[in-house]
């Protein structure tokens, strides 16, 4: 890997401060973002040689860490073959084969893929099936779809219009999105007594507005950027029934929970359902390159091939891209393949992770002006009772070798599953040294 001096990072930042626009900022970007050139395992490597552990899976995706061998190998075996091709009217062995193996990990029953260019684009084509499905079976004003406050589902204009819409990012947009049903946001606590009040809340809802309804969209089990808020799977039961009750389609975004982050495989998997529709993406290729999809059953692709236009109504032009389903498919092996393979085994890895980041977290709950310590899977969380200093939250993570990106009033981290335990304990030592800086 070839350098950047000193003085190229001098007038690369400053073009960097007048012209790019970095996400959920400002120009220019109110605190600084640090060079980074060169990255390996779960290290990043800053401008000057400093390396720090990357608490953060870069947003949740590089579960298996970075310059993985395995990866680069599909990668670079993907490209000697060919990088893209559109997949209108033609197809290719990595697309055929990840929507295979998609099929045989996903909860029973969702049969069918559309490969798409990332998460957002994944909720627009979920919503399109939901939409479509219900016209084609004569209800055609069942236009309106149901979500959770404190969720959240992406940033193009038809996710955002599912998330929270008072507390949520995206509630500057008010009065221009969609105008959807919001069911309160599920108490606290995957394994919290379930609260009665609640069901009856979420039973009342859905009954009252069935008929205008097309589906009921849900985050598994753990609401990620809305707040990495857990619930308990008693609630996602609930509204599986109230969904095949009323003739509704329950839309899974997995996107975040999805390939074991929350402990099962999918979300769903604690609460022993499938949902008809189905959202994944960021760890789908192990944060290499963008990548996500829409699985749904037989009875909605049969009803949407055979309704109105013949047809789902979507079409990216990088649907399936090949260097994405080879490097995909190459992560979802090693997702089960033995530590010994050189492979990542999820199902040893989460458990290690949340046991050392419960201890590790412990000592924050002593902390002034922490209102909560939580973990879930491999999620750690540090809630303050007020908004986060992301600038001073973020240097005392760097003084203790670890990379966080706190928001709102998290501290919080998602750490990739390849890390050592003592990667793991330094994880937990920064959001501790965060949430007592922030």
């Amino acid at each position: 890997m070839r350098r950047v001096t000193a003085t190229d990072w001098t007038a690369l930042l400053a073009a960097d401060t007048r012209h790019v626009w970095h996400p959920y900022g400002p120009i220019p970007a109110a605190v600084p973002p640090r060079p980074v050139v060169g990255a390996r395992g779960v290290r990043l490597e800053l401008d000057g040689g400093r390396e720090l552990i990357d608490g953060m899976s870069s947003w949740w995706c590089a579960i298996h860490g970075y310059r993985h061998p395995v990866l680069d190998a599909a990668v670079t075996g993907q490209l000697g073959r060919m990088a893209h091709v559109m997949f209108g009217g033609l197809t290719h062995e990595p697309g055929i084969r990840l929507a295979q193996r998609l099929v045989e990990l996903s909860p029973a029953g969702l049969e069918h893929v559309f490969l798409c260019d990332s998460g957002s684009v994944s909720i627009e084509v979920a919503i399109k099936m939901a939409l479509q499905f219900q016209r084609a079976a004569g209800r055609p004003g069942r236009t309106r779809l149901l979500s959770l406050r404190g969720g959240y589902h992406g940033d193009t204009f038809g996710a955002m219009a599912l998330c929270d819409p008072v507390g949520g990012m995206h509630q500057l947009f008010t009065g221009v999105l969609p105008a959807h049903v919001f069911a309160d946001r599920p108490p606290r606590g995957v394994d919290a007594p379930v609260d009665e009040a609640y069901l009856a809340h979420i039973d009342a809802l859905v009954a009252r507005h069935a008929h205008e309804l097309a589906a009921v969209v849900v985050e598994p089990v753990l609401q990620g950027a809305g707040g990495m808020h857990p619930y308990a799977p008693a609630y996602l039961r609930r509204l599986r029934e109230l969904c095949d009750e009323h003739g509704l389609l329950l839309l899974a975004d997995e996107i975040a929970t999805g390939f074991g982050r929350t402990g099962a495989l999918f979300g769903c998997d604690h609460a022993g359902i499938a949902p008809d529709i189905l959202t994944v993406g960021k760890a789908l290729t192990g944060g290499y390159m963008t990548l996500a999809a829409a699985l749904c059953t037989t009875r909605v692709a049969e009803g949407i091939s055979g309704g109105e236009g013949g047809a789902l109504m979507h079409g990216p032009t990088f649907m399936a891209n090949p260097l994405a389903c080879a490097t995909a498919l190459a992560s979802l092996d090693l997702l089960e393949r033995p530590a010994r393979e050189g492979g990542t085994e999820w199902r040893r890895a989460v458990p290690a992770i949340e046991t050392a980041l419960r201890d590790g977290l412990a000592p924050a709950r002593e902390l002034p002006g922490v209102a909560d310590v939580r973990v879930l899977g491999a999620v750690g969380v540090v809630q303050l009772d007020h908004p986060v200093d992301v600038a001073a939250a973020t240097a005392a993570a760097i003084a203790q070798g670890v990379w966080l990106r706190p928001f709102r009033d998290l501290v919080y981290t998602m750490p990739p599953y390849v890390c050592e335990p003592y990667d793991v304990d330094r994880i937990a030592a920064g959001v501790v040294a965060a949430a007592a800086a922030g």
